[in-house]
């Protein structure tokens, strides 16, 4: 079994059977997959008005799950939800909380003002662009019939007659699908015709106008989606049908009961049902397809609705796409433990949020990033970045090592134990992330006591049988360091490994407690307030690692390192890139030019250099320097 999870369907009267169809055949289908799927519905939902269409769609109802329930099957289960899919047209707030209260929340073409407030969004019939803030994906594919073929098409095209099909689903509230019917008799077709009509909850005994022969009311047609390229013209209001239509090469008109419909359906390039005047018209003269009877659906569709088969063919369905999900989501800021913030941006694989308090951009997965820090992060993936291994570069990283020791020499008389006032001890440092060692290497050539840890295996034997230099396999803060006793370090660093952690407030609590009284925390990382991440930040989040959970600026550091009992005493701001810069930039890539000068200048001058190197020291009550106030140790949050 691969995980429980929940999917929430807007089962109510008045909102169609749509959303409720789509989440019974997810159900069906994810458990087919090895999920443990179950349908939620509000406690003294009367299901017996369902019992039709859980049949029809072959669906167990011992996977229903009502509101008492949740908590019970959730205990009873062997863990708790992985995630939980709401399919609500318009989720309230209220149920938005409540329900990421329990695991991780993604919506299905959620239209509410609250989108922002969900962890990942997928739109299937919203329009790319409808609404903001934008999905992680978008693509009506994910719900199309996959096993059509143009040749469905080309068996229904010697026809002479008109074949028209009208249905506005399981309930039709708004009554459209007499309505259009009524319109359509009223027009003079010249020609032979046969009109289908699907009657949702329309009551015979309404119909006040005679019925021609030609003109079909029926229950249903199952697997609708099958038979769709046999018409000649489908009727319907914006919704997963008239994508099929569309997608099996057949002329779409839409009616709308809603006036939110009637946008979705001009966003998404579809035409109305008052355009039946001129389609009839070029039937009434003779203006067929290419295969006789059949009309071009392309003469009527927008440029929008074309190819459909081509655009969509490759896509998974929604099943196969959830099946990859693994989602890892804060409920707090992972840097200072605030509440969640506000959202940035969506890209298809994560989410992005700014903190409110300590202002750190941080995100949120919805599958585990395929990043392992073994021996080819090392070497395959870093030449192609660089251009050379991280081996071959072991000399120029350890000489940039240097001049950060000469900064963390300069701090070092600020720390209680004051380890440079005891010739026989050796500032000892610890090196978190230490790779293959290049930094703990030119430590020990200044007179430090250096110690290592990093998750690769292959790069801390390297740095045991060849530098000979102390460290461990493991990944921090899980490892044995947590179980030495009262062993503590003058100097704690992390050069471009803090962006790896999903969760800092753990990491600086346990950073602290490593630290001496005083002692320095100094780290290197991306930032968010350089020249590419302020001239277009979606697009330098895009271009983030998968790894990079969290993203820092100079400014925001100040206030997150205080709150974790760190004082900030100095940042570099490093990574400086004129070609870059908008405009200007393209005339910057001869180093030697006079525009790269000015603008190396003026990002020098302005701090725009992709990355910063924060040098700090940590406060406690024990701690009184003539050079540095006490303050109290800000508390972590979890």
């Amino acid at each position: 079994m691969k995980g429980n999870l929940i999917l929430v369907p807007s089962a109510e009267k008045g909102k169609g059977g749509g959303h409720l169809s789509r989440c019974i055949k997810l159900t069906n289908d994810l458990r087919k997959m090895g999920w443990n799927a179950f349908l939620y519905l509000p406690y003294g939902t009367d299901t017996g008005k369902f019992v039709k269409l859980f049949k029809s769609l072959n669906f167990d109802q011992s996977c229903l799950v009502f509101n008492e329930e949740i908590t019970i099957k959730t205990e009873k289960l062997s863990e708790s939800y992985k995630f939980i899919i709401l399919d609500r047209f318009k989720t309230p707030i209220d149920e938005l909380t409540r329900w990421k209260k329990i695991s991780p929340v993604i919506g299905i073409d959620d239209g509410g003002k609250h989108r922002d407030k969900f962890d990942f969004l997928i739109d299937i019939l919203i329009p790319q662009g409808f609404i903001k803030p934008e999905a992680n994906i978008t693509s009506p594919a994910l719900i199309l019939n996959k096993n059509f073929t143009t040749e469905d098409t080309e068996e229904h095209g010697g026809r002479k007659d008109l074949k028209i099909l009208v249905t506005f689903g399981q309930e039709d509230a708004a009554n459209l699908g007499l309505k259009t019917l009524k319109k359509i008799l009223s027009l003079k077709i010249k020609n032979p015709i046969e009109i289908t009509l699907l009657k949702g909850n329309l009551n015979k005994t309404n119909i006040t106008f005679d019925i021609p022969e030609y003109v079909k009311i029926i229950e249903s047609i199952p697997n609708l989606s099958q038979h769709l390229c046999e018409y000649d013209l489908v009727i319907t209001h914006y919704g997963l049908t008239a994508y099929e239509a569309a997608f099996a090469g057949v002329p779409v008109l839409l009616a709308h009961p809603t006036n939110y419909h009637r946008k979705l359906a001009k966003a998404a390039g579809f035409l109305e049902f008052n355009k039946i005047h001129d389609l009839i018209k070029k039937f009434n003269h003779g203006v067929h397809g290419e295969h006789g009877g059949r009309m071009n659906f392309r003469t009527i569709n927008s440029v929008k609705l074309r190819d459909l088969r081509g655009s969509f063919s490759n896509n998974n369905s929604i099943a196969e796409l959830v099946n990859t999900f693994s989602p890892v989501v804060n409920r707090s800021c992972p840097v200072c433990g605030a509440e969640t913030g506000k959202n940035l941006s969506r890209l298809s694989d994560r989410t992005y949020r700014r903190c409110g308090k300590c202002a750190v951009i941080y995100m949120d997965r919805i599958t585990e990033p395929p990043i392992e820090y073994e021996k080819e992060y090392f070497f395959e993936n870093y030449k192609k970045q660089y251009g050379k291994t991280y081996l071959e570069d072991f000399e120029n990283i350890k000489n940039s090592g240097k001049n950060r020791l000469k900064i963390i020499k300069t701090l070092l008389p600020l720390c209680a134990s004051a380890p440079l006032r005891d010739e026989t001890r050796l500032p000892s440092l610890l090196d978190i992330g230490c790779a293959y060692g290049p930094f703990l290497k030119a430590a020990q050539e200044e007179g430090f006591a250096p110690f290592g840890i990093d998750p690769a295996e292959d790069a801390v034997r390297y740095v045991q049988q060849e530098l000979k230099i102390p460290a461990i396999q493991g990944f921090f803060p899980n490892t044995e360091l947590t179980n030495q006793g009262n062993k503590t370090y003058d100097v704690v660093t992390l050069w471009f490994v803090i962006e790896h952690f999903t969760n800092c407030v753990t990491v600086l609590k346990e950073i602290s407690r490593l630290l001496k009284p005083g002692g320095i925390l100094a780290f290197s990382t991306p930032s968010y307030s350089g020249i590419s991440g302020s001239s277009n930040l979606k697009k330098f989040l895009s271009q983030s690692p998968a790894d990079h959970f969290t993203i820092w600026s100079p400014k925001m550091c100040k206030k997150a390192l205080l709150l974790a009992g760190f004082k900030v005493k100095k940042i570099s701001v490093v990574g400086h890139h004129p070609q870059r810069f908008p405009v200007l930039g393209k005339f910057a890539k001869n180093k030697n030019s006079p525009v790269y000068f000015l603008l190396m200048a003026i990002s020098k001058l302005f701090g725009l250099g992709d990355t910063f190197e924060v040098y700090s020291i940590k406060l406690n009550e024990e701690f009184n320097h003539k050079t540095h106030e006490s303050v109290p140790a800000a508390r972590s949050r979890t």
